[in-house]
């Protein structure tokens, strides 16, 4: 398995180095210091297994970075380990195609455990991305009265109409990981397990969707 660590702190690199040792598979793992240094990694190496990113390097962002594999590299995965706790970070991250958002100060053997999750093609969300309490905030990225994001609430309103995750990819240009993660997070919220009773749960709540046909 092929690994790439791209963060500008030597220190930490050598951190997550400790961490992948405790996977089973054998490792070759390379280092960059910034998003650039990962970009040219990835061309010369197309056979990456992972990629584990900053998002605040410097020179380019790794925003910047996420785009460049999503476009160039779409089957392989790209994990953010970031000291940011903004949500809106995280969100955009997601929405851009990163298959997980692992906080900085994660315990190593939940850090294990998630990166284990998106290498068996699962999305990692960090518990501060699953928020069921409700919220008064709004604006994009934050959550409304119902408890859900803007970005959660167009993800319902396909949802309800029967569209499949593939479908509300496509109209919301989305990666269909980031969708899939949505429905999670929506699920949760909800309290339910499945679609059929999340669209009872919005007529049950008085939940108002956008419309997604205008």
């Amino acid at each position: 398995m092929k690994i790439l660590i791209a963060d500008d702190h030597a220190l930490f690199r050598e951190g997550i180095r400790h961490v992948l040792d405790d996977l089973t598979q054998p490792l070759t793992v390379l280092e960059a210091a910034d998003c650039q240094q990962a970009m040219q990694h990835a061309m010369q190496h197309p056979d990456l297994d992972l990629v584990l990113l900053d998002l605040y390097m410097p020179g380019e962002d790794g925003f910047t970075a996420l785009e460049f594999f999503a476009s160039r590299f779409p089957a392989t995965p790209v994990v953010i380990l970031s000291a940011s706790d903004q949500r809106s970070d995280m969100q955009r991250a997601l929405d851009l195609g990163a298959m997980g958002f692992i906080p900085k100060d994660t315990s190593g053997p939940v850090m294990l455990s998630a990166l284990n999750l998106v290498l068996s093609g699962g999305v990692y969300i960090p518990p501060s991305m699953i928020k069921t309490e409700h919220s008064s905030t709004s604006g994009d990225g934050h959550q409304n009265e119902s408890g859900l994001t803007p970005r959660q609430l167009e993800v319902l309103a396909l949802l309800v109409e029967g569209g499949a995750n593939k479908e509300i990819a496509r109209r919301l240009n989305l990666a269909e990981a980031t969708v899939k993660m949505h429905v999670t997070a929506i699920l949760k919220n909800l309290d339910v397990n499945n679609r059929i009773r999340a669209a009872r749960a919005v007529e049950q709540a008085g939940i108002i969707l956008p419309d997604m046909n205008g």
